[in-house]
């Protein structure tokens, strides 16, 4: 059974970020908060058919494709940075950290959409909002997880924090597949959420340092199951691996 989460009222988010660590958005909720075009953002959605494989997984799965990108925001204005290796310490992934990983990189025809430029400039403010006015390094991760295999792990590394800030996961897709529950927890005690996301570009937004996140494994219910994200992570003071 497939429990469908609290939706926020986008005037809600700062005060549930602040007083529980996580929101919930619909697609309507998140075309309101950034001011983005929904229809322009769906139309996004084709890239996700051109991922190439995850050559770093550590189970040996080949049920993961995935792009990265990095971007600085900074008042309200995005820029692009130099392509770099997705860097993390092993205190916040145990199973990938302390690898220097260079996966390819998004279509620069994607992250020049309008579109891109206003979800990653609205999302800036919401850190800030949360942490402060300040430069923002924002990694993308577009992911694909298949069950070409039988069955596929959004989260490998299991319920983990990013090291980063603000972490904002939006469900691009899912089609022939059960699973895929979203699990929030407080970092420093026992209380938590549980939730399946379902609508093409509802989000989720997490306040890094105070909660931890996993989604359970996917299996197939049809032909090429898969599950679609896009994982925004916003860091103050650097990209992470300096």
């Amino acid at each position: 059974m497939e429990l469908t989460p609290a939706f926020t009222y986008p005037a809600q988010v700062p005060v549930l970020l602040r007083q529980q660590g996580y929101a919930v958005l619909s697609p309507q909720g998140v075309a309101e908060l950034t001011g983005c075009d929904l229809r322009a953002l769906r139309a996004l959605r084709p890239s996700w058919d051109d991922l190439p494989p995850d050559r770093y997984l550590k189970d040996g799965g080949r049920y993961r494709s995935r792009r990265h990108a990095c971007f600085v925001v900074e008042g309200g204005a995005v820029r692009s940075a130099p392509r770099r290796a997705h860097w993390q310490p092993v205190e916040y992934n145990a199973l990938h950290g302390g690898m220097h990983r260079w996966f390819e990189p998004m279509d620069p025809e994607v992250a020049g959409q309008p579109a891109w430029a206003c979800l990653l400039g609205a999302l800036g403010q919401v850190a800030s909002g949360l942490k402060g006015e300040q430069p923002w390094f924002v990694e993308a991760h577009q992911f694909r997880i298949d069950t070409q295999g039988g069955i596929g792990r959004p989260t490998p590394e299991g319920a983990h924090r990013d090291g980063v800030d603000l972490v904002a996961v939006f469900l691009v897709g899912r089609e022939g597949i059960k699973g895929g529950e979203t699990r929030v927890f407080q970092a420093d005690g026992p209380a938590g959420q549980r939730f399946t996301l379902t609508e093409p570009w509802s989000l989720l937004l997490l306040d890094d340092e105070r909660v931890i996140h996993e989604t359970t494994p996917i299996q197939p219910t049809g032909e090429r199951g898969h599950r679609d994200t896009l994982v925004l992570t916003y860091r103050a003071g650097g990209f992470q691996g300096g």
